[in-house]
Formats: C-alpha cells, structure tokens, sequence
C-alpha cells in the first residue's frame, strides 16, 4: 500500500492575465478566452515585460530570461511537503520527478532537484507529460518492498518558456506551477492510495509534442474529445473503487487543461458542484503538476475519509487515474 506524508505547491509571482493577453495584439480578448477554456489568469516564470516586447519567439532567450529554474521551483514545492509531512530532509531515500518540459536533457530532472535540496541519494526521472503524478504513484506502488522509507515525488512545470505568445490558441492556456508529494509504503500517511491506473495509446504520440527545439503544439480537437471520453471512463473507475453509498461523494479532480471539458466530465459523472475542485481559472494549465497542486491547496481542508478520485490524460497519449483516501487528520 502507498501513503502520501504531505503535499506541496508553488506558483511563480508573476501573474498573466486575460487584460494583459489582449494587450499583445494577437486577435484574442476576454471574453473569447473565458468561453472558450474558462481561464483568466496564470502564473509564469517570465517577467512580463519581457513577453511583452519578445512574445517569446527565442526560447534560449526565455531559458536566460525566466526568474525561477525548474529546480527552484521543484524544491519550494518539495519544502512544502516535507513540512506537511513532518519528514526531514534527511529521511528522504530517492527522489523522482518528471513532467512536460524539463530544463535538462541531461542529467535527470530530479538529481537536479535533489541538488538544490541538498541531498545525496539516489533521483531519476519518471515522466508522461501531463499523467506524471499518477504515473509516478502507480509504478512507485508496484516497487512496495523494494524501496527507501520515504521518496519524493516532484512535477515541475514551467511551459510557459515553451509557448509561442504569437499563437492565441496556446499561449491562452499554460501557467506554470510546481507540486511535490512525499510517499512511502512502508508507513501511513495521511493519504492511502487505494487504487491506480497507468494507460497509453502511442498511436497518438504525436498529437501533443513539445520538440526538443520547438514550440509546444497540439491537435486540441482531436485530443480534447479524447480527453473528455477517457476522464470519464477514469472517474467512473474511481467511483466503483468506493461502497455503492458513497460513490457520490468521490471528489473529482481533473487534468487541469480547460474548465470546458472538465464540466463536461463532471456533468457525464454526475458530480455535484462542490465535489468538483479545480484552479484553472486563476492558474491556466499547469501540466503534471496541475491536479496535485489543486489537492494540496486544499490540503488543510481534507476529511478523514474523504475519497479523492484525480484523473489526468496527457501526451503520449496517456493517461492515468489514481483513487485516493484520508485515513489521517
């Protein structure tokens, strides 16, 4: 069984919203933002100024322009969580990371990470875009035995180095943020997963890409619509993992990609309203790190025995569904 100690978050300060969106120039405005995706605000890593007068349209300018690394991010996040766990440092025994964009090719994003942290133990990367934490919590549940006391968990999302702010369609969605979990199988936690799933379809690998030199890019027809199919057959999954009473009770937490298609999942689950969280309206798209960072903002609120049901698809195309309950206060 795997258990999740604390959780953490961290946003940039810089704020891009819809007013400063239009003010590029670029044909997009409020309101067709709003409609259309449902956000009106996200966090960047960029100072404004500096996508004001660039666009970004150079991204090694925006790797020497960004105000934060993805290690500092990584390790705010992961500060968090240690604390909330009351799990030293030192107690850490390997770290894991991964996400859509990760500054370094090589050396793995999380031995970076671990460096900012200072710990010497043992890091690799984990990762499948947008489905990483559930991706990570599956494969870390299925080693049980095998590993250290306690592991750190990192998503570090920082894509709006990636984004062209030339092209409406994406650079309305992505803010960056960053989550971090500390699990471990080998003592309770304040979360016990009780349920995972890990999936792919590489027939559509190349429906969502972030090239190695390039921009981010997608088919968002073609992969919203699956999106919304497999988030629903994901959910539903989490909801029979409950007793039949409480099914409606499974709090929903979807990929944090468009507060549209999040609704329509919602709707096709019959979710009630306060059984939906979400923050893509004040912190856009934010990857792999999104849903985490939507449950660790309400970390002081979680109930013991509540059941929390996160569902995310991502490139690869993947996707993964982790069923979640409160065992501790």
């Amino acid at each position: 069984m795997l258990y999740i100690h604390g959780l953490g978050h961290f946003h940039p300060p810089n704020i891009i919203d819809n007013r400063f969106l239009e003010s590029l120039e670029i044909g997009t405005t409020n309101d067709w933002i709003v409609s259309r995706v449902g956000i009106e605000q996200r966090r960047t890593v960029l100072p404004l100024e500096y996508i004001r007068t660039t666009k970004n349209c150079c991204l090694a300018a925006a790797q020497e322009a960004a105000e934060y690394n993805n290690a500092q991010c990584g390790a705010r996040a992961a500060k968090m969580a240690l604390a909330r766990a009351g799990v030293p440092a030192s107690d850490i025994g390997l770290v894991v990371a991964g996400g859509c964009s990760p500054q370094w090719c090589t050396p793995a994003e999380a031995s970076v990470i671990a460096r900012e942290l200072e710990m010497e133990v043992p890091a690799f990367d984990l990762q499948a875009a947008c489905s990483t934490f559930g991706a990570q919590l599956h494969w870390l549940a299925k080693m049980g035995a095998g590993l250290p006391d306690y592991v750190l968990t990192v998503m570090v999302e920082n894509n709006t180095r990636v984004i062209d702010y030339r092209d409406r369609s994406s650079c309305v969605l992505w803010g960056d943020g960053a989550a971090a979990a500390v699990v471990s199988t080998k003592h309770v936690g304040r979360l016990r997963v009780l349920q995972s799933t890990f999936g792919g379809a590489p027939s559509g690998a190349l429906e969502v890409v972030v090239q190695r030199t390039g921009f981010f890019s997608q088919n968002g027809t073609k992969v919203q619509k699956f999106a919304i199919k497999r988030m629903v057959q994901l959910f539903r999954e989490c909801q029979q993992g409950v007793a039949e009473g409480a099914r409606d009770e499974v709090v929903y937490v979807g990929h944090q990609a468009n507060l549209t298609m999040l609704r329509s999942v919602a709707r096709r689950c019959e979710v009630a309203g306060e059984q939906h969280w979400f923050n893509i309206d004040r912190f856009g798209n934010q990857g792999a790190a999104g849903a985490p960072i939507v449950v660790s903002q309400r970390y002081d609120e979680l109930e013991k025995g509540q059941h929390i049901g996160a569902v995310v698809v991502g490139a690869g195309l993947s996707w993964s569904g982790v069923l979640l309950e409160v065992v501790g206060p």
